[in-house]
């Protein structure tokens, strides 16, 4: 059972699985339904729809369509708002992978008699040791994994990723070839209950504004704010903030956040040190092979999408995971995903909950004695 969104990547996903000899049937899910006041922003499930149809229809494959859209709202949606209330950035991509598509979608499957599901997902998988893994895409611009990180032994055990091993731009000559209906679409971005809408207004029909100071990390007031769960950090753009004078030409960002005090703070400089952190601590992990690879292991993360893997030294504990980077890390945002990896294996990931940025929430490490013989953990993955 094929998860065929409309888009190019489920429809070659859904070629590529019946030239392989694959028996292939297409569900398209419907995540999300609009508000009736609300119909200003194309979340385009009914174009998505008739193409996902048109393309099950090229390939003469059964169609199937399901409406998650309150599983949606209740496993994703209420926690995506829970987050901003809280002052937080979440990522309801990831929680949309591990809730809806690997998990509501798995058992819908299922109850229609499939053996495995597949989505056109830029990742690979694997069986290695008794174990499966989640590989990096071959392609390295598309690769997915960092929202694939919170699944499991039992979702990569009934799961295939078509795309896994060839190029985008194979995708759609694949697409063209085969005469597709969708070889020339859009690929969609962003997520499709804000779709191309202002996200701050289509936050604050779920978040009422609630205006508040906006000052610097001295204290100096120097405007207002529409709600600190609005901003996040490092970001640069809807500030307001003019030239002021004394001041340095140069754009002001987002440095931290008080939310129970309603208080924005902001820097100048997209360099400046209060962007800045070293040592993260998260909420309990989700490994891929279901237990961590170490107490203490060297490896590399991302903690955004689109990020380079940077070096750290990941400390297990009962309660989350202790990281720290080899160099400091920009805007590293509570919400947010960090995502473990072990050259091309994906290892898993957690949620991010604070950092020791100025106001990150962690406390700053103790200062070892000067008799100390600690030295840094040495085991590798």
């Amino acid at each position: 059972m094929l998860g065929i969104s409309g888009g190019v990547d489920s429809s070659v996903a859904a070629l590529l699985l019946q030239q392989a000899g694959h028996q292939v049937e297409g569900l398209f899910m419907q995540n999300w339904e609009e508000r009736e006041d609300d119909r200003s922003g194309p979340c385009t499930a009914d174009a998505d729809r008739k193409d996902a149809v048109a393309v099950c229809g090229r390939l003469g494959i059964p169609f199937h369509a399901r409406n998650f859209a309150a599983e949606y709202w209740e496993g994703v949606f209420e926690h995506f708002l829970a987050e901003y209330r809280a002052g937080r950035t979440p990522n309801p991509d990831v929680l949309c992978n591990r809730e809806i598509k690997f998990k509501t979608f798995l058992d819908e499957a299922r109850a229609l008699g499939a053996d495995k599901i597949a989505t056109g997902h830029y990742a690979r998988v694997d069986f290695h040791e008794d174990r499966y893994r989640l590989l990096r895409a071959m392609d390295a611009a598309k690769d997915q994994t960092y929202f694939l990180h919170a699944l499991g032994q039992r979702q990569l055990a009934a799961t295939l990723f078509p795309l896994g091993g060839i190029e985008k731009s194979r995708v759609r000559e694949l697409a063209r070839e085969a005469a597709l209906p969708t070889h020339a679409k859009k690929d969609s971005t962003g997520i499709c209950f804000i779709g191309e809408r202002d996200f701050r207004g289509f936050l604050s029909q779920y978040i009422p504004a609630h205006p508040g100071e906006m000052r610097t990390p001295d204290g100096e007031l120097i405007g207002d704010h529409q709600g600190a769960m609005y901003y996040t950090l490092g970001q640069r753009n809807g500030l307001g903030i003019g030239g002021r004078h004394g001041a340095s030409g140069e754009a002001w960002y987002v440095v931290g956040k008080d939310v129970a005090a309603n208080i924005l703070y902001v820097a100048q400089g997209g360099e400046n040190h209060w962007l800045y952190s070293q040592r993260l601590h998260t909420e309990t992990p989700n490994w891929v092979a279901g237990t961590a690879p170490a107490e203490h292991f060297r490896c590399t993360a991302r903690t955004r999408y689109r990020q380079s893997d940077q070096a750290c030294v990941v400390s297990v504990g009962d309660d989350g995971l202790e990281v720290r980077f080899d160099e400091p890390q920009r805007a590293v945002t509570p919400g947010q995903s960090l995502v473990l990896y072990a050259g091309e294996v994906c290892l898993g990931g957690a949620v991010i909950a604070a950092t020791d940025a100025p106001y990150g929430g962690l406390r700053p490490a103790p200062t070892p004695s000067p008799t100390s013989t600690a030295r840094e953990p040495q085991t590798r993955v």
